[in-house]
């Protein structure tokens, strides 16, 4: 299973992250966030994020 992240937390990649359910199961909800910045609320305590298709953009990369 892949690492999970609290809300709050600074994103570790920019990526669209997929809500878990306190139990652990998928909630089909995503968020995307940008790395560094924080996690936004979920919507139920007890909830997590965990990445689900992380951005592949190549931006600041020199060619």
């Amino acid at each position: 299973m892949s690492k999970q992240y609290k809300p709050g937390e600074p994103a570790p990649r920019s990526a669209q992250y997929g809500i878990l359910g306190p139990r652990g199961g998928d909630t089909g909800q995503e968020r995307t966030v940008v790395r560094g910045e924080p996690l936004p609320p979920t919507p139920k305590p007890g909830m997590t994020y965990v990445v689900n298709d992380p951005t592949r953009n190549g931006a600041g990369r020199s060619k």
